[in-house]
């Protein structure tokens, strides 16, 4: 796919990185499925960095648009399943 993953440029380049494999790990749940553990871990990375719920949903909806992948969607699934690897 060829587009670009919302950042913030104020961000540290850990945040950055922690960020991009957040939107990955988004990403590989839609195209081949993704443990469920290593998808919250990147989740709770994430909402370290964007802890305000305003910017969580414009970020994901600027990957959404982007991507298709709805964020949203996906951690709903993994909060509420059980599975150890989930597939979108």
């Amino acid at each position: 796919m060829s587009y670009q993953y919302p950042i913030s440029l104020d961000w540290k380049t850990d945040e950055i990185v922690a960020v991009v494999e957040f939107f990955n790990c988004i990403e590989t749940a839609y195209e081949k499925g993704i443990e469920r553990e290593a998808l919250l871990k990147a989740y709770r990375k994430f909402k370290e960095i964007v802890p305000g719920k305003a910017e969580e949903k414009r970020l994901c909806a600027d990957f959404e648009a982007q991507s298709g992948y709805s964020c949203y969607r996906t951690i709903q699934r993994a909060k509420e399943e059980q599975k150890i690897k989930i597939k979108m």
